[in-house]
Order: C-alpha cells, then sequence, then structure tokens
C-alpha cells in the first residue's frame, strides 16, 4: 500500500469513525431511500425540504472557495458538512486548518495526488484508480446519512479527465438520502450534471493576477 492509498484508507476509516461515535442516531437530514430520484422528488421529504444537487464550474477561480462559503453558512445553521476532494492532495492549504477549527460539524479530506496533467482519451491507470478510490470514500459518506451536506471538490475535473464515468455519479445521486444537499464542484462540469442539478453557478474569469506572472499568495489561491 502505498502513501495515497493510506491516505484514502485512513481518511475511510475516519467517516466510519464519526459515524459510529454518533452512536447510529439520526443524521441531520433523513431520506427516505426507496426508488425515488432527487431530480423528481417533491419539494418537502417526511416534514423536511429536500436537499439541493449544486454545481459550480467554469474557468475562473473561486469555485472551491464558493463552495468552502456554503459550508460555513451550512455549519452555521447546525449542518454537519464534509468536503471531500478529489485532485488536491499535495499543498496545505489554508481551509485544512480551518476544518480542524470546526470539527466535528466540518470535516475535509484530500483524496487526490495532487494536480495532474491528463489525456482524458488515455488517462493513466494509476490516476484512474486514484480516483476510483476517492469515488468509494465518497459514496460511503453520500450513504452515511451523518451529514447534511456533502461537497465533492474538484469531482467535475474527474469525470471530464475520463477518471471517473459520469453515470456512476448520477447513480448515487438518485440513491443518496433526499434530503441531504450535494455540491459538485470543478472546471467542465458534464451536460447531464448541469441538467440534472437544483443550481448551476458558471465562474467567470475576468482579471487574475496570475496573468501578469504573479505566483500563488496565501490566503488567496491556498
Amino acid at each position: 500500500m502505498d502513501i495515497h492509498e493510506m491516505k484514502v484508507d485512513q481518511n475511510r476509516r475516519d467517516i466510519q469513525r464519526a459515524s459510529a461515535s454518533r452512536g447510529g442516531g439520526s443524521a441531520n437530514f433523513v431520506g427516505g431511500g426507496g426508488d425515488a430520484s432527487p431530480f423528481d422528488r417533491a419539494d418537502s421529504v417526511m416534514g423536511q425540504e429536500r436537499g439541493y444537487v449544486v454545481v459550480v464550474t467554469g474557468c475562473g477561480k473561486g469555485k472551491t472557495t464558493a463552495a468552502l462559503g456554503m459550508a460555513m453558512r451550512a455549519v452555521g445553521q447546525g449542518i454537519k458538512v464534509i468536503m471531500l476532494q478529489f485532485l488536491k492532495g499535495t499543498w496545505q492549504y489554508g481551509e485544512l486548518e480551518t476544518a480542524k477549527r470546526l470539527e466535528p460539524y466540518f470535516t475535509l479530506c484530500q483524496l487526490g495526488a495532487g494536480f495532474i496533467h491528463v489525456n482524458p482519451d488515455n488517462p493513466d491507470p494509476t490516476d484512474v484508480q486514484t480516483s476510483r478510490n476517492a469515488w468509494e470514500v465518497c459514496k460511503e459518506a453520500l450513504f452515511s446519512g451523518d451529514y447534511g451536506m456533502v461537497i465533492l471538490d474538484e469531482i467535475n475535473n474527474a469525470i471530464a479527465y475520463g477518471l471517473l464515468p459520469v453515470g456512476d455519479v448520477l447513480e448515487a445521486l438518485e440513491r443518496c438520502p433526499q434530503a441531504l444537499h450535494v455540491v459538485l464542484t470543478g472546471r467542465d462540469a458534464h451536460l447531464r450534471l448541469i441538467e440534472i442539478a437544483d443550481l448551476v453557478t458558471e465562474v467567470k474569469e475576468i482579471k487574475h493576477p496570475y496573468r501578469q506572472g504573479a505566483s500563488a499568495r496565501k490566503g488567496i489561491e491556498y
């Protein structure tokens, strides 16, 4: 088992431990399950508002930042949130330290091996396996019933890169607890995800210091 596999395995154990520590009690939102789809379900489920599918995409900076903002707002309302990051995995991002201060209401797990360059027509098998491992962790969080919001950060990238079939994601969204909010971020969101989402935001770059040769800055990029 290499370092990345150890990290994914540890993240899976963390999710399972968080579930066990709550003694199997009721989650923030309890969905109805069954054959109902989040794309045609009613606006309320068992007296609760149904969860949204949110897509944040586009070529501009701020997609993960927007999702973090939603997480902060949800935590403030007493909703437990987990953010699972598909690609990030090597830099020490500021949100990692923020998450520690907000535990157990906000959990952040990095599942990737860092930024990668992929040929979507011929992705590296190692990258594909890394994404598949990450997706298994994501499914555990989606179906656990322990969270009111699950953020799948950079999952749009993984799908666009050919590392994860969009059909697998659509199936999971159909089966997850109906009151759960699911946020999917990253460039090049798949059309099928845009079609079924309740809320879609495109982040557009107008101006960025990077274009003038500036390097990444603490508190802004990481």
